[in-house]
């Protein structure tokens, strides 16, 4: 993290993100979305540089991939954990169950899986490093009602309890409906608002994604429910007498 200023003179603190990644359209995708995101971006083509630039530029959280040349990731993970404990997510595009496990118990904070979302993966990245710097723990996005959970950070549905998959689109969408409990919204609203001014599709992707999120919700709980407003839109009514 480094204390910078923008035009008006105001001091803010950037933080810095090391990417470990041999493939570099991967690595160059991250460096765009990362640096919109307001980070300054080093990148290490293999394991052995990315333990030296973790040691010499001391990062605000590392992204790094488990198939590197010279090291990989695990090692890399395990030098680093040696003498810092700076926030650390694997990437990689295995997905069996042992991997993550020997990633985290080498003391990797999270893991994702490729191909990603970059938005799930922002998400991850915050929610991490809320984890060890306190100002990240202002921007936090999460809601809670009865038997329902919805955590835009970590981008995760806790229903009746229970983690439900659910897609990154549909979490916006609903994170969004249950922000204003009991507003209306038309359904090109929530188009520009979720989708955003860009997007070039119809009002019917809203209605086939409030249909899957019913069907993750229906019957859960008599105290709120995703309601359509006949000829408006969409709502999130809370039923206060229950």
């Amino acid at each position: 993290m480094r204390v910078c200023s923008n035009s008006e003179g105001r001091v803010f603190m950037s933080k810095t993100a090391l990417i470990v990644e041999d493939d570099r359209n991967i690595a160059e995708l991250l460096r765009l979305y990362l640096e919109k995101d307001g980070f300054d971006i080093i990148i290490a083509p293999d394991g052995g540089t990315g333990v030296r630039l973790a040691l010499s530029e001391n990062p605000d959280i590392i992204l790094l991939d488990i198939m590197l040349p010279v090291l990989d990731g695990w090692q890399v993970c395990r030098k680093v954990r040696e003498v810092s404990r700076v926030p650390i997510i694997m990437l990689t595009a295995k997905g069996e169950t042992f991997d993550k496990v020997n990633g985290l118990d080498m003391g990797a904070d999270d893991y994702i899986v490729k191909p990603f979302e970059v938005k799930e993966l922002l998400a991850r990245i915050h929610a991490v490093m809320r984890r060890t710097d306190p100002e990240e723990k202002a921007g936090e996005k999460k809601l809670t009602f009865d038997k329902l959970t919805i955590n835009l950070d970590s981008y995760e549905l806790i229903v009746d309890g229970k983690r439900v998959e659910t897609p990154p689109k549909e979490m916006e969408l609903l994170f969004h409906l249950a922000s204003t409990p009991n507003r209306v919204y038309t359904r090109n609203q929530l188009l520009d608002e979720v989708w955003g001014f860009d997007y070039f599709g119809d009002s019917r992707t809203v209605d086939v994604h409030v249909k899957r999120l019913r069907e993750k919700l229906e019957g859960i709980s008599e105290q709120w429910t995703l309601k359509t407003v006949w000829g408006v839109g969409y709502k999130f009514e809370l039923n206060e007498s229950k």
